[in-house]
């Protein structure tokens, strides 16, 4: 009898051309895409004169199954969601369609007078994904909610990673309660609802700007942690985007335009959008610095400024003045955005 014979592990690399070549493409060039704030690389297969987008999601990091979800209801609603060419659960990879380079952020750097236009369709994709999750009975069951639970779960991360740089470990514990108490009576007084297909990274670099009409012309990506919620959730990330400035006449025409399209009284959307906004900010602001302490990427530290420009602005909001006691209360105005890695130690500085 032979002794068996234990084969070694493929690198990711050759599981990579592997599924290629499964998926009828043997021997086409990869090149590298991009990769983002998780685990995931996207490249780019060159396929007979055209090309299609690998998704690389290492399974025991990331889980293909969700984007896979929302990719179906997305496209079933109409919405320019890439289509699916291949899968492997298993080993995490995804072959998609390619909807090209065309990302709001990269055409705005050459074609600033197209903002107005590019948002007006963003936001028209978005009221197009309010009437549809309204048609759609089972989305509430296929979708997790996004409830005071998760709210304050990313809340948390604010006391957990961004505090602890203030104070230490042991004054943020301690701070952490106080901080949560404040956010479940804002969040418990706030009237947000859960409707509609929720995307929560909709912004300049996950929507690339397509040829066609309409809602057609915008092309959604990087939408698999979509939740159950609120319809002004996803205007907020356009809104108030963590990496590039929107004018302030593109960003009143839009609020403008949610708040007739959602039927929202003036009141109840301004107490709305500040209390989401706001709460995406303080998550912003903690997983930023988690990135740059945890993960060493520094590089998400250039945004804080901005971040920090919207939560103080948010925080202006009457509903929010329990949350604006604390920040100025716990965090001195020098903590407030432009930071440098200590890489010595694993935190952060003040520039």
């Amino acid at each position: 009898m032979h002794a068996s014979v234990k084969l070694a592990p493929m690198s990711r690399q050759s599981e990579m051309e592997q599924f290629v070549a499964d998926a009828g493409h043997a021997g086409a060039p990869i090149s590298l895409l991009a990769g983002d704030a998780s685990f995931r690389k996207y490249w780019r297969v060159n396929v007979q004169g055209s090309s299609l987008v690998l998704m690389d999601a290492p399974p025991e990091h990331e889980d293909v199954r969700p984007f896979i979800q929302v990719t179906n209801l997305l496209r079933d609603m109409g919405l320019k969601a890439p289509s699916v060419h291949a899968q492997d659960l298993q080993r995490g990879f995804l072959l998609l369609e390619d909807l090209g380079d065309s990302l709001f952020s990269r055409t705005l750097m050459v074609g600033a007078d197209q903002e107005a236009a590019m948002y007006q369709a963003a936001c028209d994709a978005l009221v197009k994904i309010g009437a549809e999750s309204k048609k759609h009975a089972a989305l509430s069951s296929a979708l997790p909610p996004y409830d005071a639970a998760v709210y304050l779960r990313e809340v948390a991360l604010f006391a957990e990673w961004f505090l602890v740089q203030v104070h230490g470990q042991a004054i943020a514990k301690s701070l952490r309660d106080d901080w949560l108490q404040i956010w479940r009576d804002v969040l418990a007084h706030a009237g947000l609802t859960n409707e509609v297909l929720v995307h929560r990274d909709y912004h300049a670099d996950n929507l690339l700007w397509l040829a066609g009409e309409g809602t057609d012309r915008v092309g959604m990506l990087d939408y698999q942690d979509a939740l159950y919620g609120d319809p002004l959730y996803d205007v907020i990330s356009l809104l108030e985007d963590a990496r590039r400035d929107v004018a302030p006449a593109v960003v009143a025409q839009c609020k403008a335009f949610m708040q007739t399209s959602t039927h929202t009284n003036a009141d109840d959307f301004a107490r709305r959008y500040h209390v989401l906004a706001a709460q995406r900010n303080c998550k912003i602001v903690g997983i930023f610095t988690r990135l740059c302490v945890r993960d060493g990427k520094a590089r998400y530290l250039d945004y804080m400024p901005r971040v920090w420009g919207h939560l103080l602005g948010d925080i202006t909001h009457p509903s929010l003045a329990p949350v604006k006691a604390f920040i100025d209360t716990h965090v001195p105005a020098a903590y407030r955005g432009v930071f440098t890695a200590d890489v010595t130690r694993g935190g952060l500085v003040i520039a």
